[in-house]
């Protein structure tokens, strides 16, 4: 553990609440709680012993703060590994404020952002992919993203990846001690035998690889584009999953003329969804807009919801639409099943190739079938998080493409009857590709970007 220098910051939310925390860590933590705090009897702490809460009040010389419980963890049993003291306050901004500029006023600085959680990285009390994991259980937005974060921050991630460099390092090992004392250790077959290790490493790099795809939809959600004709009832359907009022509804055909934009979750997945303008021919030039604008945005989307008006025939805007549609993650919703249709959903199946889900926007019905659609195109099967590990963050992504692509570079060496040096330097970046997702290969400014992005007080 590195000596280090005092921080504090509030780790809490700064808004009105019941309670309000401030954190501070590093060597002289103990130094300043004891000049700050005074128990009910008026007794400061002389002894402290670890994971235990102490009750009494927060002084700035003589004059008294405010009433609190002070939680005490000694290093390296603590978040940081250091030292660490959080003060449980009342949870007023300008309460909260006060305590921790007595905090700095005793000894300590302001903490940067992500310092907390940085230290522990660099005091081994956490590695990087966990620490990436903390924010992410932060910023979670659905069920999924947080039960993966929780997974990620549990080291499912770091195991995978520690077993697998474990493997290829073993492999690097053998060759520089083979290459080196070549009378003892030979290296005759070794590339058939090296070839059949390779592939469990592949498959495994290939397999987290595979699951980057569900990852992004879990932490980033769904860009959603609802489209149909005008007045088929894309805003009613907006509202449906909104569960409010959101998007304006009338009989008027090309009501909504611009992108209404909102977050939902359905199932767990989060839909980043926007409503558009009507997809028609018009004269109207704001209208034009709006459905230049929403062509747009349904080529950008990773999912579109065809909403179609089920009481009108099919016409020339619909057959545009699912030219649009093809080749897309898509949804057709055969709308208004409450009154007499003119259009089945056998043959709405037929003209769009896709899946139909019969609903009525304005009863509500069918909006279950809906959102499990949604869920089967997006996730591969059933996700259990105790058994599979998902790939959420773009730098691990990355890092696994270009591991994947050095394994794949050994195997091409070895059937081309290659040098044995040669399967030792693809190794060696696959190894190294590895270390910088758990931290063990990483450049200093990447590891501060990073922590850049944390809050203040985590």
């Amino acid at each position: 553990m590195k000596k280090t220098d005092t921080i504090a910051a509030v780790a809490t939310a700064m808004s009105s609440s019941g309670i309000g925390i401030v954190r501070v860590s590093g060597e002289e933590a103990f130094d300043i709680i004891r000049r700050i705090f005074r128990k009910k009897n008026g007794r400061t702490l002389e002894q402290m012993e670890s994971h235990r809460a102490y009750y009494g009040f927060i002084w700035d010389g003589e004059e008294k703060i405010d009433e609190v419980l002070v939680l005490i963890m000694k290093g390296p049993h603590s978040y940081t590994a250091e030292d660490t003291v959080e003060i449980d306050c009342h949870g007023g901004v300008l309460m909260v404020k006060k305590i921790l500029e007595t905090v700095l006023k005793y000894g300590a600085r302001p903490a940067e952002p992500g310092e907390f959680t940085k230290r522990a990285f660099l005091n081994g009390r956490l590695d990087l992919s966990q620490a990436e994991a903390v924010i992410d259980v932060i910023n979670a937005k659905n069920q999924y993203a947080l039960k993966s974060s929780v997974s990620q921050l549990s080291g499912a991630v770091s195991e995978r990846v520690r077993g697998m460099r474990e493997k290829i390092l073993y492999e690097i090992a053998f060759i520089e001690s083979a290459l080196d004392d070549p009378e003892h250790i030979s290296l005759d077959g070794y590339g058939e035998k090296l070839n059949e290790k390779l592939e469990p490493l592949i498959c495994e790099a290939e397999k987290l690889l595979q699951s980057a795809d569900d990852g992004k939809i879990m932490t980033e959600g769904v860009k959603t584009v609802i489209l149909g004709k005008p007045n088929a009832g894309k805003s009613s359907l907006m509202n449906v999953l909104l569960g409010e009022e959101r998007a304006i509804v009338t009989d008027i055909a090309g009501t909504t003329r611009d992108i209404l934009e909102e977050h939902i979750r359905l199932q767990g997945i989060s839909l980043n969804i926007m409503d558009t303008a009507g997809i028609r021919e018009t004269e109207d030039v704001v209208e034009k807009i709006g459905v230049d604008r929403a062509k747009q945005s349904a080529e950008d989307a990773d999912l579109i919801i065809y909403v179609v008006d089920g009481s009108c025939p099919l016409d020339e805007n619909d057959r545009e639409i699912m030219k649009m549609i093809r080749n897309r993650k898509c949804v057709v919703l055969l709308n208004k099943t409450d009154l007499s249709q003119q259009v089945t959903a056998e043959e709405l199946e037929a003209a769009s190739g896709k899946t139909v889900v019969p609903v009525s926007a304005k009863e509500g019905t069918g909006i279950d079938l809906l959102e499990e659609e949604i869920k089967n195109l997006f996730y591969h099967g059933e996700i259990n998080f105790n058994d599979e590990v998902y790939i959420t963050n773009v730098r691990h992504k990355a890092a696994l493409e270009e591991t994947l692509e050095s394994l794949n570079m050994v195997r091409e060496s070895i059937e081309s009857g290659m040098p044995e040096d040669f399967y030792s330097i693809d190794l060696m970046n696959a190894y190294e590709q590895l270390g910088t997702i758990i931290g063990e290969a990483v450049e200093d400014d990447l590891v501060n970007e990073i922590f850049s992005k944390f809050c203040m007080g985590k």
